[in-house]
């Protein structure tokens, strides 16, 4: 079972998030990445046989935070609430996604649906904590119209518009369902370490 207390956890989480914060200001997401263990696995669904995975901290840096993210300066992933588990070192957090970007009346484009993100948290060898894994979920179709919402009004920067071509299999870290490199539920859950209802 994990050996972290949930200070430590609290700790850890108080850290993410300031550097989330950092970040947004930044513009440069891959700040994000020294959060996580060497050979952390972070992931998300677009479509039922189009999965993002990226596979180690380079992976998370260059793919995840790096290309995913690029083009969306000013967007905030502002945390709504966040629960935390210290018996399975876990922590979940549930993110309002907002563009920084107004329309006509004054009124900020945002994703409707809800989003958040799933993390599994260790101890590492050197005795920091870190990400080991994390899954994030979101809206699709409520994004997919924000977007065109926003390409409607004719709102869209030109990093924004370069983002948004950046689509498809033929992206870094973009899979089939059959080719993901790690499991759409993280490694340990999919594992069975935390059932608590078998099946019938």
């Amino acid at each position: 079972m994990p050996d972290l207390t949930r200070a430590e956890i609290q700790e850890f989480w108080d850290a993410w998030l300031a550097t989330n914060r950092e970040a947004e200001r930044s513009g440069d997401w891959r700040t994000l990445a020294d959060h996580y263990a060497e050979d952390a696995t972070y992931g998300w669904m677009y479509s039922p046989d189009e999965h993002f995975m990226a596979v180690g901290r380079d992976q998370i840096r260059d793919w995840a935070i790096g290309i995913e993210m690029d083009g969306l300066d000013g967007w905030r992933y502002d945390y709504q609430a966040s629960v935390i588990d210290e018996q399975k070192a876990m922590i979940v957090g549930f993110w309002k996604q907002k563009s920084g970007i107004l329309d006509d009346d004054g009124q900020e484009f945002e994703i409707l649906g809800l989003g958040g993100s799933w993390f599994g948290v260790e101890r590492q060898a050197h005795g920091e904590v870190m990400i080991a894994w994390q899954r994030d979920w979101f809206d699709m179709p409520s994004t997919a119209h924000t977007f065109m919402e926003i390409l409607k009004a004719n709102k869209a920067p030109e990093t924004l518009l370069k983002r948004m071509s950046v689509a498809g299999h033929g992206v870094p870290g973009h899979y089939h369902y059959k080719d993901i490199p790690s499991s759409v539920w993280p490694p340990p859950v999919e594992r069975g370490d935390f059932i608590e209802q078998e099946a019938i």
